[in-house]
Formats: structure tokens, sequence, C-alpha cells
């Protein structure tokens, strides 16, 4: 039976757990023991082990076939040490696992002007959350070149689901940017990016980059109005850019500052993965078929 070990174990781990648990061994990495038995009864092996504590990640050396890499870099500083760390850990074991798949973030893009692109583009992270995720890429694929693991990236957008909808945001009426200034946002469905992490499984190409976007070509306030209008809440008031930058948050403006449209010819085309939620309209179509009001 092949063994496969999830490396962040959240919402999109659990997705992925509940395909994966019925053909496969599968070990959860865990740093909080109060999750174990939340594991185990999902079908997972927890394994009690710190990203950010590298004796801990002795037991995982040489676990499993399969790494599927879902853990964000650390808050702060300009590497991310966990993805060195959890690399550092495999390369200790007997035996290296086959392939490794990593989520990623879009954001390793930058802003570009509302461009199409697609994973050619130049990377260019303009925050240091990004640049965290660009530090692990290159190590990611400096090691898989070297030991002969076969690596692949997935980058996503903004997830949503169901319940990763911005119904708090719209009852809180924050505002969103005016047609004039607002940027081209990109997503994709929790569902379809666990989806994607499977294909990359089976597919996956040594050192290839994939990008797991849907197929939504939409401005950010274009998106909430679509939100607003299923739950029957009040769309998002509308500023400037400028009114914008006294107004919000510093982290809130950095999703407003990158515009781009991402192609994913790749995904489709090399993964052959078939969208479930092939555009954000029929993933709030069929969340809202289950939560009826903005505020229930």
């Amino acid at each position: 039976m092949q063994k496969i070990l999830i490396v962040g174990s959240g919402n999109i781990a659990r997705r992925i757990l509940a395909r994966l648990v019925r053909h496969a061994r599968v070990y959860a990495l865990l740093r909080d023991p109060a999750r174990t038995d939340e594991w185990r009864a999902a079908g997972a092996v927890p394994v009690l082990a710190d990203l950010d504590d590298r004796s801990s990640l002795r037991r995982i050396a040489g676990l499993a076939d399969i790494v599927l890499h879902l853990a964000p870099p650390p808050g702060e500083g300009a590497c991310d040490t966990r993805t060195r760390q959890l690399l550092a850990a495999l390369g200790k074991g007997k035996s290296l696992p086959r392939r490794l798949i990593y989520v990623s973030t879009t954001g390793v893009y930058g802003d570009c002007g509302g461009r199409r692109i697609d994973e050619t583009q130049r990377l260019n992270p303009e925050s240091l959350r990004a640049g965290r995720r660009v530090d692990a890429e290159r190590r990611l694929r400096a090691w898989g070149r070297n030991a002969g693991v076969a690596v692949s990236i997935l980058r996503a957008p903004g997830i949503y689901a169901a319940d990763r909808l911005p119904l708090d945001r719209l009852n809180r009426a924050v505002p969103a940017l005016s047609e004039i200034d607002d940027v081209f946002t990109n997503h994709i469905h929790a569902d379809d990016l666990a989806a994607a992490c499977l294909a990359a499984m089976r597919r996956g190409g040594a050192n290839r980059v994939y990008n797991v976007v849907d197929d939504s070509d939409l401005k950010m306030a274009e998106y909430f109005d679509r939100v607003a209008d299923a739950f029957g809440c009040p769309r998002a008031p509308r500023i400037s850019r400028q009114q914008a930058e006294a107004t919000l948050s510093p982290v809130q403006m950095s999703f407003m500052r990158e515009s781009r449209r991402i192609d994913n010819h790749r995904l489709k085309n090399e993964l052959k993965l078939r969208l479930a939620y092939p555009t954000v309209d029929a993933g709030i179509a069929e969340a809202s078929s289950r939560r009826k009001s903005c505020s229930s």
C-alpha cells in the first residue's frame, strides 16, 4: 500500500484525506496533540512533529513514498525555514520519497497590471509573505533535482468554499475598490485544489509548476458583488484607491495592489483536471443552496 505523508494538516488536507484513506496509508504531521484523535478518526496515522522544531522531525525520515507539503512558511523573515527543515529531515531517511507536491501561491508573480499570464511569467514577489514562498519553491526544486525526487509546485490563488466566503466582510461593509482602481483576482474552490493535489500525485512533472486557478475572469469587487447578490447581503461600498490606502489595513491593501489574470492551461492539459467548480459562480451557487442568507 502506498504511504503518503501530509504536512500541513488543515482544511485542504482533510479534503485530500477523505479521497485517499481507502487507497493508501496516510500519515498526518500534527503539532498539536489535542488533534490526534480527530485525525485518527478520519483515517490518518497522526505523527506528532513541529516544522519549527528540527529534533521533532526525525520520525518522518523514510516514512512515505509521497509527501504533500501544504504547510505555510513562518510569519516573518526572508526565508521559509520550515521547508528547509522539512527537506533536511526527509534527506536523513534510508529512502527518499519518490514525489513531493508543494502548494504555493500565485502571489509569487506580484502585480502584472491585469495582464493574462502563465507559469512562464517571471517571479516578482512584492511582499515578504510571497518572498518566503519563492524561497520555498527554489529550495524544493533544487532539492528535487539533486535528490532525484519529482517535485511539483502548485500555485494557488484565493481559496474559497461554502465556509470560506467573504460574508463577514460584507456584513461589516468593508469597502472595495471603485471600478477604475479595481484589480483582477483569481480563485479556486477548496475541493478543486484538493483534486489538483491528487492529480499532481499521479501526473505531476518533475520540477514542473502548475497554476491551480479556475476559469473566472473577475475583478475583486465583482466577486464580492456575486457573493452579496447570492446571499442577499448589501454590496460592498466602492471607494478610490487613495481612500482605501487611508482606510484599510496594510494586509487588506496588499491584496488590492496586485492585478493579474492567470492561465490554467497546464492544469487542464497536463494534470488532466476537470474542475468541479469551473467558475466562482458555480461555487457560490452551490454554497447558497445550503446557506440561504447573509447572516445565517
